[in-house]
This record gives C-alpha cells, structure tokens and sequence, in this order.
C-alpha cells in the first residue's frame, strides 16, 4: 500500500506517534513519514493513503498543518483514503474552565478532517486523539502501542475500502 504521514510536532510527541503510525503501516519503501513543511500537494498524486497528524495548539492544527492543507488544489485527494490524528491534552487533566473551552473549541483532527473531506478525501475513520501529559509531554503511557493499533485499523479500513 502506497501511503504517506505527513505531521508537524512542537515538542517531538506527534513525531512520536507519527513515527509508530508508519512503521505499523509497512515498510518505508511503502509508506513515506514527512513533516507537513516539506511536502508540496503534487507529491500525494498516486497514493492510496495519506494520514495526517499535528498537535492541537489553540484548538486548531500548526501553522505549518494550516498551510499545508489550505495548499491543497480543489479535490487534490478525489477518492483519496484518509484519515486524522492530533495530540491532545486530556480534558480530564484541566481544569472546569479549560475543559468548557477545549469541549467548545474542540481539536485539531477534527478541523483537518474537514479540510481532506472538503478536497475530496473519503475518511476512514473517526479522527483520533492520543495524548500528553502536560502541554509539552511526554506521550502517556501506552499511547505509542495505541497509535500502531490504529494504524492496523487504517490499514484494515483502507483495504476493504473503495473510495467514491
């Protein structure tokens, strides 16, 4: 399966889980990692999934996930698998206030969602949060095991799937 993971990371977490999502993958003769700011549209032509990830940072993906996808040309990923994660802070570890705001403002794999199902994407799964302790982590425990496993789930999704 030819597949690409394309992520941004402040701290090295996103890495981290983006790293284990594509090992999980296959082997990176198949699938490609990449950070979003080294990545030009043309180069997801051909692929039969792209799997983006960022940190949530003010509610919504890095400037860099931003940029990325407002790049992306009007239905660059027509029938196009893919799917979304973000690392998050968990709500229970706020407090009341925060946890209003995050419940409002949400996470950025649900906005990058939006943006590769408005370019023509077909989503695979619900988006997915893994997440940190504290604003700059590390990863919870458990956490990189959690991100193979859906790797294996994106991998089962797109194989049993046809894009429209």
């Amino acid at each position: 399966m030819r597949a690409i993971v394309i992520y941004d990371s402040f701290f090295g977490n996103t890495e981290q889980i983006a790293k284990a999502i594509a090992a999980a993958l296959g082997s990176p003769e198949e699938v490609r990692l990449a950070r979003a700011s080294d990545v030009a549209p043309e180069q997801l032509e051909g692929l039969e999934l792209v799997i983006i990830g960022s940190p949530t940072r003010g509610f919504r993906p890095t400037e860099a996930m931003q940029t990325l996808l407002k790049s992306l040309p009007a239905n660059a990923l027509q029938a196009m698998n893919v799917a979304v994660f973000d690392t998050r802070i968990a709500a229970s570890e706020v407090g009341r206030g925060l946890r209003l705001l995050m419940k409002m403002g949400g996470y950025a794999a649900g906005r990058m969602a939006e943006a590769l199902r408005k370019g023509g994407g077909h989503l695979l799964l619900p988006p997915e949060g893994f997440f940190v302790k504290g604003q700059e982590g590390p990863l919870k425990e458990g956490e990189l095991e959690r991100a193979a496993a859906w790797a294996q789930k994106v991998r089962q999704a797109a194989e049993g799937s046809k894009p429209r």
